[in-house]
């Protein structure tokens, strides 16, 4: 008898009305092992919470859920502009600096602009990126064309000889395999 004295003194009651008994019974089975252990629970969530029981949590996980897709969307969105509308103008800067050019030549003063049909917010950057796009295809075409003349000198003067005739004038002879010729034939007309 003694034993079991000691420990219903570390027990003490408490009254409930017995329709919030039922509901803390069904509730402590369905979540812990005793009722002792689902009270210190739910008494140690709201003291180290610090959280009133009284007072309200505001909006549920599903609701703070889709507050916090919503900010990121549109985080995602103003990181987007700012891709669009300021790093892609500077990367393209960056690159036609760095880009190889031939010596400096003097640049027309004015240039041409041709204006295109998308809205662009600031004209600043919309000059700068057509004029980077012009010198850009510019660039393009010098090296296409420094190319093209290696191309033309390689021909000219390696593989064109001079034939000296025993009647009448010289002749030039182009010593080329039929099947080169036709390839820079065709690489010619589809530029």
């Amino acid at each position: 008898m003694k034993g079991n004295r000691s420990t219903m003194k570390t027990f003490g009651n408490i009254r409930f009305k017995k329709k919030t008994v039922q509901r803390f019974q069904e509730f402590s089975k369905r979540f812990f092992k005793t009722h002792t252990e689902a009270m210190d629970t739910m008494l140690d969530f709201f003291l180290y919470n610090e959280i009133s029981p009284k007072e309200t949590l505001g909006p549920n996980a599903r609701t703070l859920e889709a507050n916090i897709k919503k900010r990121i969307n549109a985080l995602v969105s103003i990181v987007k502009d700012i891709e669009k509308n300021q790093t892609k103008p500077t990367t393209a800067m960056l690159q036609l600096l760095f880009e190889k050019t031939p010596a400096k030549q003097k640049q027309p003063l004015l240039v041409e602009v041709k204006k295109s049909n998308k809205p662009v917010n600031d004209p600043f950057f919309a000059t700068s990126l057509e004029a980077i796009e012009l010198r850009k295809e510019k660039n393009a075409l010098k090296r296409d064309l420094r190319e093209t003349k290696q191309q033309f000198e390689d021909i000219l003067f390696s593989k064109i000889r001079i034939v000296k005739s025993s009647f009448g004038k010289p002749r030039l002879h182009l010593d080329m395999a039929l099947e080169d010729y036709e390839a820079l034939k065709e690489k010619i007309k589809n530029e």
